[in-house]
């Protein structure tokens, strides 16, 4: 059974930067592709960034190319998402989930994901 556990969500005006974290804990973490997904209020869940086992492979949502990278540390066992210019629809809530799956933009396909992070921009 893997844990994760976002950190690094907040306020933020727009056109800032901020990084999230998330750390696994529980199993083997290089057997996972990792996932970045977010959920604003009244809509659907949808993907932001993913990244194969290996670090070797990164996938992102046309809205966040060119802003939002996604990276992974197996020395910590932990993903981030370092996000730039931010804008005030990047908005919402933000999951990291964990699959074994490589690079996926499917929410269904993750079979582990964190309480989520709160990521607000003001305008």
């Amino acid at each position: 059974q893997v844990q994760l556990v976002e950190s690094g969500g907040g306020l933020v005006q727009a056109g800032g930067s901020l990084r999230l974290s998330c750390a696994a804990s529980g199993g083997t973490f290089s057997r996972y592709g990792m996932g970045w997904f977010r959920q604003a209020p009244g809509k659907e869940r949808e993907f932001v960034a993913a990244i194969t086992r290996s670090g070797g492979g990164t996938y992102y949502a046309d809205s966040v190319k060119g802003r939002f990278t996604i990276a992974r540390d197996g020395a910590k066992n932990t993903v981030y998402l370092q996000m730039n210019s931010l804008k005030p629809e990047d908005t919402a809530v933000y999951y990291c989930a964990a699959g074994l799956v490589a690079g996926s933009t499917v929410p269904g396909r993750y079979d582990y994901w964190g309480q989520g992070t709160q990521v607000t921009v003001s305008s």
